[in-house]
């Protein structure tokens, strides 16, 4: 994965993207996870790419997309699981 680079980007920080980044290609690659949530997550991982915001910025995009997928009927219960794990590995992420 390429990360942003700056010097707000701690490595705590980095280290938290790539987990995120991580579990994200996880779902896109999981089966059994429907198409629109895999599109969502696609979004997420291309975001966390971006450089021209701050990180709490880029988390708390990603944060806004990822919560709106745990609400989705379709969405199996381990993939709920992962998002609850990304949502708690992004809200740590301030300014």
């Amino acid at each position: 994965m390429i990360m942003p680079k700056g010097p707000e980007f701690t490595e705590e920080i980095l280290d938290a993207f790539s987990k995120v980044d991580y579990l994200l290609s996880g779902m896109i690659n999981d089966r059994g996870v429907p198409r629109n949530i895999k599109r969502v997550a696609q979004k997420g991982i291309e975001e966390l790419k971006r450089e021209d915001d701050s990180p709490a910025v880029l988390a708390s995009s990603v944060m806004y997309m990822i919560t709106d997928l745990s609400q989705d009927a379709n969405i199996p219960f381990h993939s709920r699981t992962t998002i609850y794990r990304i949502i708690s590995l992004l809200e740590n992420i301030k300014d």
